[in-house]
């Protein structure tokens, strides 16, 4: 996935948090082996060629596959599995991932655990009582600074995940034109519980521009946002005051 991962895990039996975390982080080198791109015999790459059916493929494929449709039917086709007419889901794979193995973290009793992806954080429970997770969103605009910082007060999981032009210049598709998206923005970044959509909604958001990226999430259930302009202007979501901290 070209990216690095990390994970912060708080209580739970220290022998079965380590069989956890092996079980994890094995699972990020299958998913980066069965979905790259880059890879010539990845399962990915045969099934785009036409080598491989998704029957034939690992389960995973088809999970990713359908969720992947369900967001470019969510999404009015602001996100799409497919670039210049080929099979790929890259957009969705790394959010995918990083909640999974999240959440088989999560299944052996820790009280709290968050794994950030390339920036892109899935946490559930809390690093101490009464005590939230907290996740800095870089300011575009300004290196080493701050746009805010998202809490995960009163809720049990909660996922952040930006799309931007700061880290990786202009790397997003519009998939409508198949080049890169240009819009009024430099970054979205989306909070809501699950990382795998609210990755791909900051994705989509950002291809649409500021205008129509606001009303769009505005409509989205237990999804809030934040969207910097190139000329500095903020917009955000109503209720994402409620998830600064």
């Amino acid at each position: 996935m070209g990216t690095v991962f990390s994970f912060d895990v708080r209580g739970g039996d220290p022998d079965a948090v380590r069989a956890a975390l092996d079980e994890a982080v094995a699972g990020l080198h299958r998913v980066d082996a069965v979905f790259s791109t880059y890879r010539d015999d990845s399962q990915i790459s045969r099934l785009a060629r036409g080598e491989l059916t998704v029957d034939r493929c690992d389960p995973e494929v088809a999970e990713v596959l359908e969720l992947a449709d369900e967001a470019e039917r969510v999404t009015d086709g602001w996100f799409s599995p497919r670039y210049r007419g080929r099979i790929d889901p890259t957009g969705i794979v790394k959010g995918w991932a990083a909640e999974r193995a999240a959440r088989q973290v999560a299944a052996v009793g820790v009280s709290g655990v968050s794994v950030n992806g390339g920036g892109d954080v899935q946490m559930y429970g809390a690093p101490a009582p009464h005590r939230p997770w907290r996740v800095g969103v870089s300011d575009p605009l300004r290196p080493g600074g701050l746009a805010a910082v998202i809490s995960s007060a009163g809720v049990s999981e909660l996922a952040v995940a930006t799309s931007g032009t700061a880290e990786r210049g202009a790397h997003i598709v519009d998939p409508r034109t198949g080049k890169s998206a240009v819009t009024d923005l430099v970054a979205v970044t989306v909070v809501g519980p699950r990382l795998t959509w609210v990755d791909c909604w900051a994705t989509a958001a950002f291809a649409m521009g500021s205008r129509a990226a606001l009303a769009w999430l505005e409509s989205l259930p237990e999804v809030e946002a934040l969207l910097i302009t190139a000329g500095d202007e903020v917009r955000c979501t109503g209720g994402l005051a409620t998830r600064l901290g």
